[in-house]
């Protein structure tokens, strides 16, 4: 969460937004950044008149910018470096820049831009699997799919036209539209598999493993299925695969391309170094955007923390705190606005930034010595509760919502937003960002040991099988190094 998001002049939440914004903001692969609080510098105009540039600051913002680390970002140069030279098109430039997110995700732009998440560089294991990612994306580059998939799309439009104008039965419109949508989803399975098959021969060539592939695309399956068993911590995250489909298919097709390289064992993979580069980053949320624990939010920067209701899940990202309680019936949000001193909360509810305020619900009160003031609004299928709190030089904003609101619920929603309190200087400086720490396997450490060691809140087994690449039936060697999530 950002220090803090500024609404522009005339800028009204209606509840159907809000439910879009709390529900079903995992749906979009690059987030609307409209709102976002974000130190980035100031391109000059003829960066500004760059379509390119464009996207790039809009994915920065994204996915929080940048992550400066000196190593980490030598280490990705030097292999990508080493990929182009391999590659079909040495000629190509590219430029490789680490996101800031705990998001497992990579991509490129067609000028040659690659993106790869710290989420994604923790979850590899060598260097031979972070290779093959970023020779997949270089795949998509060589090959020109994304000015290809642009002509393809342009042409379906155009057929879609012109059906619609030519035939006039809905049914038969309907048909060609989804014959064309299936075209180019179709399209887009071959891109992938196309981009496969480069990367492989790539990292090959490269002399890096080339079964590197088929072990990160493994990974990658293994970390969608945590998150989408509801054991992952965020419910806003946007993976690799939302764009990357992984299918069994996709992995056979990666260790078919591997045996035409080489037999199984040969090939650089670097682990030992790989690892050793990985040590100290950080994992999980940037740390000067806060910390979710369980249902606790806790932003030492800012200086405040809270607690959510019972059976929610939080997520904190640049433009908010978003949460959602099991099944999906009840959510909240957080943010912070600037708001003139003059103006009181109560008229601040009533200024029409949500729509449908009742206002005979509007009243002021005080939440632990701050001026506070809260309201209610009803949507079509959703109920809300609102909460404006002064603290500081900002407002904060605590949107809840229910599809059957019942006085137990918005209890629980008084009782969340009374748990939003100001730190002290002790809490503040005990607050530690997680990181990856590489440690060694001992005589006596098991899985299940060193399983127990992780800083995370729950499921901590599958967590630290999923981080290092193992099965619960492996067997850890004395001497081995592994991954763990300390603080």
């Amino acid at each position: 969460m950002g220090a803090t998001v500024t609404s522009p002049s005339g800028w009204r939440i209606g509840p159907l937004f809000v439910v879009l914004a709390l529900a079903l903001a995992a749906c979009a692969a690059i987030p609307d950044t409209q709102h976002a609080d974000l130190p980035m510098p100031r391109p000059n105009q003829a960066e500004l008149a760059s379509p390119a540039e464009r996207e790039h600051q809009r994915i920065l913002a994204a996915y929080g910018g940048a992550y400066v680390n000196e190593r980490l970002q030598q280490m990705l140069e030097s292999t990508v470096a080493r990929l182009v030279a391999a590659s079909e098109r040495p000629g190509l430039k590219y430029k490789v820049t680490i996101l800031n997110s705990p998001a497992i995700n990579a991509f490129a732009l067609p000028d040659g831009r690659l993106y790869v998440t710290r989420g994604l560089i923790a979850l590899a294991n060598d260097k031979s699997e972070l290779a093959s990612v970023l020779a997949h994306e270089m795949g998509h580059v060589i090959a020109r799919h994304a000015e290809i998939r642009e002509e393809q799309a342009r042409e379906a439009a155009i057929a879609s036209r012109t059906i619609a104008d030519i035939v006039k039965d809905p049914q038969m419109s309907a048909l060609a539209l989804a014959k064309s949508k299936l075209t180019l989803a179709t399209f887009s399975r071959a891109q992938e598999f196309e981009a496969d098959g480069i990367g492989v021969g790539i990292i090959a060539r490269a002399g890096f493993d080339p079964y590197g592939a088929a072990r990160m695309l493994t990974d990658l399956q293994r970390n969608a299925e945590l998150q989408s068993s509801g054991l992952a911590n965020s419910i806003h995250t946007v993976d690799f695969l939302s764009t990357h489909p992984a299918t069994p298919d996709r992995v056979k097709n990666a260790l078919a391309n591997a045996r035409q390289f080489a037999a199984p064992g040969n090939g650089e993979r670097d682990h030992a170094e790989y690892l050793a580069d990985l040590d100290g980053l950080v994992y999980g949320e940037d740390p000067s955007e806060g910390f979710v624990r369980g249902r606790r939010f806790v932003h030492g920067k800012l200086g405040f923390s809270f607690t959510a209701p019972a059976g929610f899940t939080l997520d904190n990202t640049t433009q908010a705190v978003l949460g959602l309680k099991d099944g999906g019936h009840e959510a909240l949000r957080l943010d912070s606005v600037s708001v003139p001193a003059e103006q009181s909360l109560t008229d601040y509810l009533m200024s029409g930034w949500m729509e449908h305020v009742d206002p005979s619900s509007v009243r002021s009160l005080t939440i632990n010595g701050f001026p506070a003031a809260t309201a209610t609004a009803v949507g079509k299928d959703w109920s809300f509760r609102l909460y404006v709190v002064r603290f500081g030089s900002d407002v904060y904003r605590f949107i809840f919502a229910a599809k059957a609101m019942t006085p137990q619920i918005d209890r629980s929603f008084r009782e969340s937003v009374e748990s939003f309190r100001r730190m002290s200087l002790k809490e503040i400086a005990q607050v530690r960002p997680p990181h990856i720490k590489i440690v060694t396997v001992g005589p006596d450490d098991t899985i299940q040991s060193l399983a127990h060691r992780m800083a995370v809140a729950d499921h901590k087994l599958e967590r630290f099988l999923t981080l290092n690449g193992l099965e619960a039936h492996d067997q850890l060697k004395p001497g081995m190094q592994v991954k763990l999530v300390v603080e």
